[in-house]
């Protein structure tokens, strides 16, 4: 893999990763789509509206780092993904299980705490160029963990099988991310467009399972 991190990029040229700065479009779209169920739902849902608005700032780091390989662009590109992660797993815990303000905060730190040891214990096991992927593995658990919390619940089914359908669409996402660097003496371009992609789409399935949701009152 060459010293810029993905496959596609040869050279600090702006356009030198043209699938990979162009499929961040796929974020956009559906921040778009998101905002558009918001309106129609009429609920002035402000959680919803403020995860919207982070899908559409993933879709303008990523874009940015793709095209101007920096350090700012790098936290332009990573940061919006981790807020959105760790939010909407504190909105899961308050919206669609009912959770206190003080429980969802522990829940949610809990969350975080998993994340990084999960990390820091995994990327040393993967090879160099896959490592990038540790960030992001506890996010699969975590989609599954509120799926299988949700199934058996009358009114939680819906939701469960849009956060369901997310998780598994995240699992192929993260191993086409991971698979990338293996791939590039055969596949010039990898696979990295291919995490936008589809994970433009696993957003979109958890904005539309937080807007559509039941409320649960908080005990």
């Amino acid at each position: 893999m060459p010293s810029y991190g993905y496959c596609e990029r040869l050279s600090g040229a702006f356009w030198a990763e043209p699938w990979n700065a162009l499929t961040n479009g796929a974020f956009l779209l559906a921040a778009v789509a998101a905002f558009q169920l918001w309106r129609r739902s009429g609920s002035p849902d402000r959680p919803a509206l403020a995860l919207t608005l982070l899908v559409l700032a993933i879709g303008i780091g990523s874009f940015l780092y793709h095209t101007m390989p920096q350090g700012w662009t790098l936290a332009a590109d990573v940061v919006p993904i981790q807020l959105f992660a760790f939010c909407y797993f504190g909105l899961a815990l308050a919206r669609f299980f009912g959770l206190s303000l003080p429980t969802t905060v522990l829940g949610t730190l809990a969350f975080f705490a998993f994340a990084l040891l999960l990390s820091s214990g995994l990327g040393p096991l993967l090879p160099q160029p896959a490592r990038g992927s540790a960030g992001y593995a506890a996010f699969l658990p975590g989609l599954v963990g509120v799926t299988g919390a949700l199934v058996h619940r009358p009114d939680g089914r819906e939701t469960a099988r849009l956060v369901g359908s997310a998780g598994l669409v995240f699992a192929v996402s993260l191993a086409f991310r991971t698979l990338d660097g293996a791939l590039c003496g055969g596949w010039s371009m990898g696979t990295h467009w291919l995490w936008h992609l589809l994970n433009a789409g696993v957003l979109y399935l958890l904005l539309r399972a937080a807007i559509l949701s039941p409320r649960r009152r908080i005990p």
